[in-house]
Order: structure tokens, then sequence, then C-alpha cells
């Protein structure tokens, strides 16, 4: 579902619907337990409700602040992920250079299928949440078909083979760490704090007393909206290649890998 949502809504039309449905809710819910209970507008709970405010919120905080650092982080390594696979790519059409001309055009063309495959095949699958390794196994295979086919013999070409087999290890190591940051996801207890988290809050909010109808909605609306955009934003970094705020695939079509587009 979080899924469909990121795929399917813009950023700004999710913030609506998000934070504007929380501060809608937000704003019903006060008003309709001040009218129920009307004597909260004296406030006479309000040293109690405040303390436990104060402690919700300061333990609440501790744990959005942690979940958005942690999700933060993830995003920052599949772009650094990505950006490594598509260098060490970049580099294997480099370093095949110096192969005789038939090696080294048979090596340009499985990277090129390579970065065609994780483009158009790889990435789609990866927006939905399954990523999937077949796509790439043909180019990969072609690759060290390739150098299992060539024997160096100059000191250049030994050199150079070595560089090669090393980039093709290291594309294969990061294809496999950007499938699995692709599948995962914040585990369930995360979520259930964070957004029953919420569910406290912004309750607590109701029954702090004050007469102006216009300063208590103020009050409760203030928060609502910052619990919002949290959550908002909890959600949009929770799957890095899901959404309109994702990592881009560009980085296999810039450098030694843009003669193939």
């Amino acid at each position: 579902m979080e899924i469909w949502l990121l795929n399917n809504l813009s950023t700004p039309a999710l913030a609506l619907i998000m934070v504007g449905g929380i501060i809608a809710l937000a704003l019903a819910g006060s008003v309709l337990v001040y009218r129920r209970h009307p004597a909260l507008a004296e406030g006479e709970h309000n040293d109690m409700v405040g303390a436990g405010l104060g402690m919700f919120a300061a333990i609440y905080g501790i744990i959005l602040a942690f979940v958005v650092v942690t999700l933060w982080t993830e995003t920052d390594d599949a772009e650094t992920v990505v950006a490594n696979e598509a260098t060490h790519l970049a580099q294997m059409v480099r370093d095949s250079q110096a192969f005789p001309p038939a090696q080294h055009a048979r090596m340009e063309e499985a990277v090129s299928a390579y970065a065609h495959a994780v483009t158009e095949v790889q990435w789609p699958l990866m927006r939905e949440g399954r990523p999937k390794y077949g796509a790439t196994e043909a180019a990969i295979g072609d690759m060290f078909a390739t150098l299992n086919s060539f024997e160096p013999r100059t000191e250049r070409e030994k050199a150079f083979y070595r560089e090669t087999i090393s980039d093709i290890n290291k594309v294969v190591a990061e294809r496999r760490a950007r499938i699995t940051k692709a599948q995962q996801s914040l585990p369930g207890l995360f979520k259930v704090l964070a957004y029953g988290g919420a569910l406290v809050i912004i309750p607590l909010t109701f029954l702090y007393g004050n007469k102006s109808t216009r300063v208590r909605l103020l009050f409760v609306g203030s928060v609502a909206a910052l619990v919002g955009f949290s959550l908002l934003l909890v959600l949009v970094l929770d799957h890095p290649f899901s959404g309109g705020i994702t990592v881009s695939p560009d980085a296999y079509k810039e450098g030694a890998l843009a003669k193939f587009w």
C-alpha cells in the first residue's frame, strides 16, 4: 500500500492528503472533545496534561528522530551503492580498452546490455519493491565469458585484465547490495512506534485547556502538522527507489556509459 501511494501520487499530493488529513482529524477531534467536556476550557488539569504531554513528546521525538536519521542514512547508502556500481561498470569499459579489439567490443556490448537491463528492467521492479536478479544475469555471464576467453600476454594487458576482474566482482557485489536495499523496509515495530505514537500525542493535546478556541485549535493544529510532516518524511524515506523523491538511475547513463544511450 505504501509503495502504491508513493508511485501513484506526487509528493505534494501525499503531503496534502497525509498532513492535511491529520490536521483536519486533530482539529475535528479537539472540537468534539470540548463540546462533550466544556469544563476542559478552564484548564483545571493543565499541569498534569502538560507534564504528560511533555514526557510523551520527548520520548516520541527521540523515536522519530532515530527513525528519520536511520532512513536517511539508508537512502544515502542506496545512492552510494548505485554510484559505486555505475563507477565500476564505467571503469570496466575504460580498462577493457587495453584488450584486443574483439574482446573490447564484446566487453562493451556486455556492459551496455547490463546498463540497459538495470535501468529498463530492474529499476521499474525496484520501484514496485520486487527486484529480481535475473534481468542482469545474462550480461554478467557475458562479462565473465569475455574474460575467460581472453589470455593476456603483455604486462600491460595483464594489469588491466586484473583490474577488470576486480571491477566485475565489485559490480556483482554492489548489485546485490542495491537489490537488498530495494527490498528493505522499516521494521514493523518501528512503524508501530512511529505511527502509533501519533495516536497518543495528538489526542493528549485535546485535553490542554484554554478559553480561547482560536488559541486552542492553533495549538492542536501545530502539533498535528509537525507530527504529520514527520510521518510523511518517514513514509518517503522508507522506500528510496519508489515515489517522487527517489534514487535515480542516471548514474548508468553518464561518463563512459553515456555512449550506450
